[in-house]
């Protein structure tokens, strides 16, 4: 019978495998449809979904509002994880109600939604963070949830040069610049715009938005959720390599930054 890590480590595996796999015909079709929608959306819909990020990356990388959750200490990789799939359902159905609100508000209320949205899902991944044991004050996880964010909201190449960046992320965290200026958040912003156009613009729709915005929110969340699991996932196997010879295999108690 297979043990709990045994079990995520396979999952981890295939997920890796479907990260980097080369770009399918479908996808690239699904691009081109996509820059076409883009081209068709109103600049103020552009304009205030750049917005709402380009706040939303100085909220995560400069601010307070999402460091609310203490590392939790002294709990296994399995109960962790339990807390942590309860966290995303709660999001999910948060979010799913949200949608469901401003999609059936129309126009004006749909664009309310992108930064509520952003919102509910840095909320989220700083819980989620916190309950893998990590310290969100250190900016160098912040960084991480935003690398996070980018892997589940990228097209197909560049969510593969954002995994290349994370996958030894403890390896390389401590050379990371001081200066936090420096983040690339316009490539952010643009990748996450066009990953969800598709998605959203439907709940600007009369009659079927509220529909269309509960299940594009719920399925966002849900992503990123299974994202941010992997990630950390990823990281926890990284260090359980390094630290092998003098950590415990079967707890997980890391709380410091790197």
């Amino acid at each position: 019978m297979m043990t709990y890590e045994q079990k995520i480590t396979s999952e981890l595996d295939f997920w890796k495998f479907k990260t980097l796999q080369k770009s399918s015909l479908f996808n690239k079709v699904t691009d081109t449809v996509q820059k076409k929608i883009n081209s068709y959306i109103p600049d103020k819909i552009h304009s205030a979904i750049t917005t709402a990020i380009k706040q939303m990356v100085k909220a995560v990388l400069f601010g307070s509002t999402f460091t609310t959750a203490k590392p939790v200490t002294d709990l296994t990789l399995m109960h962790r994880e339990a807390l942590i799939n309860q966290k995303i359902d709660t999001y999910k159905k948060t979010g799913a109600a949200e949608g469901g609100i401003t999609g059936a508000g129309g126009f004006l209320m749909s664009l309310a939604d992108f930064p509520l949205l952003l919102g509910i899902k840095m909320k989220m991944l700083f819980d989620i963070a916190a309950l893998y044991g990590y310290d969100v004050k250190d900016y160098r996880e912040r960084l991480y949830i935003l690398h996070i964010f980018q892997l589940a909201f990228s097209s197909k190449e560049e969510s593969k040069n954002v995994f290349l960046k994370m996958q030894n992320w403890d390896d390389v965290a401590h050379k990371l610049p001081t200066n936090i200026d420096e983040f690339d958040w316009l490539t952010f912003q643009q990748q996450y715009r066009d990953y969800i156009d598709l998605a959203k613009l439907a709940q600007m729709l009369p009659f079927i938005g509220a529909a269309v915005g509960a299940v594009a929110n719920y399925k966002l969340i849900e992503k990123l959720g299974k994202t941010a699991m992997m990630s950390y996932r990823m990281r926890y196997f990284n260090l359980q390599s390094i630290t092998l010879s003098h950590e415990p295999t079967s707890d997980f108690k890391i709380t410091k930054g790197n």
